[in-house]
Parts: structure tokens; sequence; C-alpha cells
């Protein structure tokens, strides 16, 4: 922690994590609104009770928003790390329910490769936790 500001302080790794996260979230989500967005209607589950394009498109301002504040924000990496973390979460059953369902997209047309996904979204979770500045290192010592 940095005793003048009080705020933690991230390891290299982190910001790096934090980086990568944010352009890749950031070009995800414009893919959502641009050349994907089919794939990606493909993917919102059957039982949503609003429109597949509705969805789409609001994931997709949702991720480029977290992506550019990871980018641009550093110093509230804390808050947008975990908040992409819940994104995660959010999104998960979408996932499970391609699985479920067997729906092609993006390269995933087998069962196989829908569920090993499933046991991505969990790594991606930590990544977003990482990039938020968590776990802290040690207190800084008096």
């Amino acid at each position: 922690m940095d005793l003048l500001t009080r705020r933690p302080v991230a390891t290299r790794g982190q910001d790096l994590t934090r980086i990568g996260l944010g352009a890749v979230m950031a070009l995800v989500g414009l893919t959502h609104l641009t050349v994907g967005r089919e794939d990606f209607r493909a993917q919102v589950p059957s039982w949503v009770p609003v429109s597949e394009d509705l969805v789409v498109v609001g994931s997709g301002v949702a991720e480029v928003a977290l992506g550019v504040a990871l980018l641009a924000l550093p110093q509230q990496r804390r808050l947008t790390g975990l908040a992409l973390a819940a994104f995660y979460v959010v999104i998960f059953p979408g996932n499970v329910a391609q699985y479920v369902e067997g729906v092609d997209a993006f390269g995933l047309d087998t069962d196989t490769k829908r569920l090993v996904r499933l046991f991505f979204q969990p790594v991606l979770v930590a990544a977003a936790v990482y990039a938020a500045g968590l776990p802290e290192r040690g207190r800084a010592r008096r």
C-alpha cells in the first residue's frame, strides 16, 4: 500500500493483466457491435426474455466500457477489475446454455469444445480479480 495515497500498489503482473484484459474486452465488445454480431446472437440463451440483438448490443457496450475503463483508469483498477469479474459471472449462464442447447458459434461446434470453454470462465474471473489488484501485496513495514 502506498502510505501517502493509501492506495494498494499493483504488481507488474497485475498491471499487464489489467492492460491485456482491457484491450481484449474493448476489441471483443466492438466485435459484438460489428462483424461478430450474428455469432454472438446465436449464443444468447433461448430462455432470455428480451431480444437477442438487445442482449448482444448491451453486452458489447458493457465490454467496450469495461475494456476502456481498465485501460484508461488505472487508478480505478479495483473497481473496474471487480466489475469485469462480476460481468464474467453474469454472462456464464449464456455459456452454459450454449453447451446445453448445443449451439454452434465461434468455432465451438462440438460438445467437447463447448464444455472446455466452460472451464475457462473461472480463469477469466480470476484474471479480472488479479487485475483489480487482489490479492494485495504484503503490508508495508513501519
